[in-house]
Order: C-alpha cells, then structure tokens, then sequence
C-alpha cells in the first residue's frame, strides 16, 4: 500500500502495467475522475475508495491489457448475461 500525497488517508494500489500502456490508463482514468499518478519509479499509483471505482479500474486496465479474444470473450459473457435477464 502506498499513501497518496494529496490524500494521506486514502489507500492507493500499484497497477503493474508496461509503461506504454500506463499512461493510456492514466489518461482513461483521469477522463473517470478517479485519483491516480505515475511517481518517478514508472509504476501507476491509483486511488479507489468504492466497489465502482474498483470496477472502472478494472476495466480501464482490461481494455488495453487484454487481447482481441479475451476483449471479445468478456463482451459475449457481458450480452449473454443481459439477455438471460429479460427472459
């Protein structure tokens, strides 16, 4: 855990992501408003306070971390999902 130093009583995770990739999240989650930097050690620090936040992050990594195939599989379970829903 790493304490943020404009938030000191918020918890933060190190996201293990290449460095290419880090700042395409970086940017996606500063788009989401959730708390997050890149100190000099070139890792991503993010902060998240709820389950939705945790989520978004999640996603966020996903979508540039994850294969076609993997994006495709997820998108299928996702549709099968909602469709189980309306029946």
């Amino acid at each position: 855990m790493f304490d943020s130093p404009n938030c000191p009583s918020f918890a933060s995770q190190i996201v293990g992501i290449s460095r290419p990739n880090r700042w395409q999240v970086y940017h996606r989650l500063q788009e989401l408003m959730i708390p997050c930097w890149c100190p000099n050690d070139g890792s991503l620090r993010v902060e998240v306070n709820n389950s939705i936040e945790a989520i978004l992050v999640r996603s966020a990594v996903q979508q540039f971390m994850a294969s076609r195939g993997e994006l495709i599989d997820w998108l299928e379970r996702c549709w099968r999902t909602k469709n189980q829903g309306y029946k």
